[in-house]
């Protein structure tokens, strides 16, 4: 989960931090698959707030859910 802040735009290539920021109105502008298969979400960022609300993001009821749904795949791939 790599975050980097640079000139004024927030980057990560983690699918629910992007959707978390989304959620709480943070201006996508660029999202693509990498050629290492990563995700590549950058946000205009020009309060430098995205990275403090990417932590909120870990205790919040979203990360829960999105673990929840991480799990519910895991079992359904097993069997």
């Amino acid at each position: 989960m790599s975050m980097i802040d640079t000139n004024n735009t927030f980057v990560t290539s983690d699918i629910a931090i992007a959707a978390y920021l989304q959620t709480h109105g943070y201006r996508l502008v660029d999202c693509k698959r990498l050629s290492d298969g990563r995700f590549y979400f950058e946000f205009d960022d020009p309060n430098n707030e995205c990275r403090k609300k990417s932590v909120e993001f870990l205790s919040s009821e979203c990360c829960q859910f999105d673990n929840n749904v991480r799990n519910l795949k895991k079992i359904l791939y097993k069997s």
